[in-house]
């Protein structure tokens, strides 16, 4: 059986640094991924981001993610959990990262990966559920910071 991942590959008219810089500040994961969020780059920092801000803790969104491997400015590394509903993995991790390589000296190509998934009714519900959200809302906006940014 293959490996499930959820992949993605683009440019964005930036340079590494400011696409890490994006990722791996509270500020920057404010202008496009979520309202509230604790992001600390050490070995082992907090990852975590808040969408539900009136759940109770542990029930707010990516809570309990870590920084696994940071290279700055060129790749992030940090653990996922799932989403509240999916509650007999919520609290299993799988792993995702980042890459940003110069395209040029204006423009970066973004490689997105998470993988680390397992078998089952549930993981086979967040596999469905993270697809949709990485590729169609979190990365589409990320892209548009720097699409606007052109303009």
């Amino acid at each position: 059986m293959t490996e499930r991942r959820i992949r993605d590959d683009f440019v964005v008219a930036a340079s590494p640094s400011d696409c890490f810089r994006i990722w791996t500040t509270e500020a920057g994961i404010r202008s496009f991924f979520a309202p509230e969020c604790t992001v600390e780059l050490r070995e082992d920092g907090p990852f975590e981001m808040y969408f539900l801000l009136d759940a109770e803790p542990g029930l707010r969104g990516g809570e309990g993610n870590r920084i696994l491997a940071f290279q700055e400015p060129t790749m992030l590394s940090f653990s996922w959990n799932h989403p509240p509903q999916l509650d007999q993995i919520r609290n299993q991790r799988t792993h995702v990262i980042l890459r940003f390589r110069a395209q040029d000296t204006e423009h970066t190509r973004v490689t997105f990966e998470q993988n680390g998934w397992g078998d089952g009714d549930q993981w086979d519900r967040a596999f469905e559920y993270f697809t949709r959200a990485w590729l169609e809302q979190v990365l589409p906006s990320f892209r548009a910071l720097f699409e606007t940014n052109a303009e």
